[in-house]
């Protein structure tokens, strides 16, 4: 199978009609009915409230949702391998790029994500999440707007809430001045999918939300807006006994 990623600028796990027609999106992109999805929420220390709030979405599509806790493994130990590359979604969480990459390689994901990915399973993450696949991000983790490494699954260098954070961008175009790698810019609600370390398809689940590309020119850094497909928006959910009791059943077994 082609290897995949999806990078999005910013996501989360909310009611909100636009992050849910991005949660339906990625599921669809597995092209697997009932797809297993694993929730990797390393770069934010594994919170309960985005392991809840992952649950609480995830539970309304018809999919098989799990996360890995690194922070908890005494407690909550998992073979990492075995669990993630059987796997058809692996969603990593934002939060610090520096942190995530440094305990990623701790414990082995450097090499069992590559290898999950040179084996099909769609990658996807937003924030550091998304900027960890490539060679490079701009991140805020240390403060102010730096470069940092990343994974180098994707070539280039990605540059996430280009619209909400104006200071992410303006270190974006000097570093490609500089002689960064050229990458993209992406905002909040909207994402870019990759089939090897190609792009394929841009998309956005918020009105006016953009992917940009980033290459140098002969004045400097370019902008060059892709245009994103807009996802369909996902009706408010409606409250059915049935579900709801479905959804007991699985908050009982992961229990």
């Amino acid at each position: 199978m082609t290897p995949r990623i999806v990078a999005l600028g910013g996501h989360e796990f909310r009611s909100h009609p636009a992050e849910r027609a991005i949660v339906r999106h990625l599921l669809e992109l597995t092209h697997v009915p009932n797809p297993r999805v694993c929730l990797l929420p390393t770069a934010s220390g594994d919170p309960q409230e985005s392991i809840t709030n992952f649950y609480a979405v995830l539970d309304r599509f018809d999919c098989r949702p799990t996360h890995v806790s690194l922070f908890r493994m005494e407690r909550e130990w998992v073979n990492l391998r075995e669990h993630l590359l059987e796997q058809d979604l692996i969603y990593a969480a934002g939060g610090s790029m520096l942190n995530l990459i440094a305990i990623w390689r701790a414990h082995g994901l450097a090499e069992i994500m590559r290898e999950a990915w040179e084996a099909g399973v769609l990658l996807a993450g937003q924030s550091a999440g998304a900027m960890c696949w490539f060679e490079h991000g701009i991140t805020s983790s240390a403060g102010e707007p730096r470069r940092a490494e990343g994974l180098g699954l994707l070539p280039g260098t990605l540059c996430v809430h280009y619209a909400r954070d104006p200071g992410r961008r303006t270190r974006l175009l000097a570093e490609v001045e500089n002689g960064l790698p050229a990458g993209y810019g992406i905002d909040d609600g909207a994402g870019l999918l990759f089939e090897g370390t190609s792009p394929v398809e841009a998309f956005a689940g918020r009105l006016g939300a953009r992917v940009v590309r980033v290459e140098p020119g002969p004045e400097g850094s370019r902008e060059m807006e892709l245009r994103p497909i807009p996802l369909r928006p996902e009706l408010a959910p409606v409250d059915d006994p049935a579900i709801a009791e479905m959804r007991e059943l699985r908050r009982a077994r992961r229990s």
